[in-house]
């Protein structure tokens, strides 16, 4: 039995899952990003909804629905993606995505953008950008290697995008280095 969450999109929040799963005495197979994989084994009503009950004040839901579950799946791809975008093969995310979830684009794409009110590219973008502030925050990387790491073009070209989405270039959020201004990527 697999069991899907929405909002878990980090090693933290497995972290946190994992305990709310010690907590109750649930010992799944595996847990990954949006997912707890119980394996053969089954959740009866009442632990299922303990669960449900525990998880949701730490911001977490259980997906039900198909749509859902879609979404969810596209959203853990799409952050996924980014994180392994300092790898020399380069690749679309419409190509990954299609690969990855087994379905056309075309219906992916018009799916997330009817159920979130944004576009998968403008997701991806929102998370590349999240990545450059937190990549910048750390200073060990110049401009030009986040930008090569996060697959831009050039640094003009990211540094665009960031000003378009967070209103600052990259070397004034990098001066102003406090940490509101960056989002959890389940907010994003």
């Amino acid at each position: 039995m697999k069991v899907l969450i929405k909002n878990m999109v980090c090693d933290r929040c497995k972290f946190v899952i994992q305990g709310v799963l010690t907590e109750l005495e649930l010992s799944p197979a595996a847990v990954t990003l949006g997912e707890v994989d119980f394996g053969e084994a089954a959740l009866d009503a009442e632990q299922l909804e303990r669960f449900r009950h525990r998880i949701e004040p730490l911001g977490f839901e259980l997906i039900n629905d198909k749509k859902s579950r879609v979404i969810e799946s596209i959203k853990k791809h799409v952050i996924a993606f980014v994180l392994q975008q300092n790898t020399p093969v380069k690749t679309k995310i419409s190509d990954y995505l299609a690969a990855h979830l087994h379905r056309d684009y075309s219906y992916l794409s018009n799916l997330f953008s009817a159920v979130e009110g944004v576009t998968i590219e403008q997701y991806f973008i929102h998370q590349k950008i999240e990545k450059t502030k937190e990549l910048l925050v750390y200073d060990e990387l110049t401009l030009t290697e986040i930008a090569y790491r996060l697959g831009y073009s050039s640094v003009a070209h990211l540094s665009r995008q960031f000003k378009k989405v967070t209103g600052l270039t990259p070397s004034h959020f990098k001066r102003l280095r406090d940490g509101k201004q960056r989002k959890s990527i389940d907010k994003v």
